[in-house]
């Protein structure tokens, strides 16, 4: 049984859309979570439909919309990291490395989700997931945490073979709706679809229903 899961991304509902289910089934079962959101989405391309930010309000709107989900999934403790949305590749990674590992000296956790650096397809979920495995990585073999990498490159499976992780979030799909409909701006979008009951019809062309029964994860192996 995990003692405190600690998760890592870079924006606003990434904690939700990758690994909401997974989150949601440990933080059920009185495991403590902690998530580390890198930035505030504040390049974010999605205004709400019919727009309902623009440019200078949709950081604000998007940190209310991810403390809403946190709390919809159970997370006890939020960090944000105040980075600059789309620039994280130009961090001094030696700076966010440091920052990092103190928050897992701290947090102590047992586990540590975050995305797969080269397999995730933006480069904040790259650079942030590197830093984040890096500062891992510096903790001693008695220190260190398991690491889940999450990915979704469209070669992470003919790279990596497939996901040895694969959780069963049916269980909370509930939960991690909420979370979703939490984040509006970016997934107002499919509302449409969950109002008139498609999002969880059972269809193999369904990828929305699919998002709320699974999610899947790579162990990162350290050398």
């Amino acid at each position: 049984m995990e003692e405190h899961v600690l998760a890592v991304f870079p924006h606003p509902d990434d904690e939700t859309f990758g690994c909401g289910g997974t989150l949601a089934l440990y933080a059920k079962s009185g495991i403590p979570v902690t998530y580390v959101c890198g930035t505030l989405g504040q390049m974010g391309r999605n205004m709400g439909s019919p727009f309902f930010a623009n440019r200078e309000t949709l950081p604000k709107i998007r940190e209310a919309e991810l403390e809403e989900a946190c709390r919809a999934l159970g997370i006890q403790q939020l960090i944000k990291l105040g980075l600059r949305d789309k620039t994280i590749e130009f961090e001094d990674p030696e700076v966010l490395i440091e920052r990092l590992t103190q928050i897992l000296r701290q947090v102590r956790p047992s586990l540590v989700l975050t995305h797969y650096p080269e397999f995730s397809v933006h480069p904040d979920h790259n650079a942030l997931g590197h830093v984040t495995i890096q500062a891992v990585s510096r903790l001693s073999e008695q220190e260190r945490p398991r690491v889940y990498a999450h990915a979704f490159a469209r070669n992470c499976r003919d790279v990596l073979g497939p996901p040895d992780i694969i959780k069963d979030i049916s269980s909370v799909s509930d939960v991690k709706l909420a979370a979703i409909l939490a984040h509006k701006s970016q997934s107002q979008v499919i509302l449409p679809r969950t109002a008139n009951g498609q999002f969880m019809k059972q269809s193999s062309k369904n990828s929305y229903r699919h998002m709320l029964e699974q999610e899947s994860f790579w162990t990162y192996h350290f050398a």
